[in-house]
């Protein structure tokens, strides 16, 4: 599989999916005008990488300093899909990544988690 890469925007964040390491990013800030056409893409990425996806171990580092409520609810598909792939076997880690001090980074990082059973969601201070 190609490296999808988008570059951030003011108003969206770094993407980097690389199925060569199985190292993945999501950085910056995420409020796009149309969040649901902008993690399309993401998603279809994700879908089709998870599908080949063998015994490999599987990180997403989620470094977000600002994200709106859209934007979050494309996030939980995305923990969704990764927590149906552990249920399935599969090892994956997401980092979910704050800046010291940042609490409601923090908050939303431990809402996240609680969410899921099988998936390791790991808080990780900046």
């Amino acid at each position: 599989m190609e490296i999808l890469q988008i570059k951030p925007t003011k108003s969206s964040p770094k993407i980097i999916l690389n199925s060569n390491s199985n190292i993945h990013e999501i950085s910056g800030e995420s409020y796009p005008e149309n969040s649901l056409e902008f993690y399309k893409p993401i998603i279809k990425w994700l879908e089709e990488y998870l599908s080949i996806l063998e015994d490999d171990e599987v990180i997403l580092n989620v470094e977000l300093y600002y994200f709106n409520s859209s934007s979050s609810k494309v996030l939980m598909d995305i923990f969704d899909m990764f927590e149906e792939s552990c249920n399935n076997g599969k090892k994956i880690i997401v980092n979910w990544i704050y800046e010291t001090g940042n609490d409601a980074s923090l908050e939303y990082g431990e809402e996240f988690a609680e969410d899921f059973e099988n998936l390791t969601f790991n808080l990780v201070e900046k």
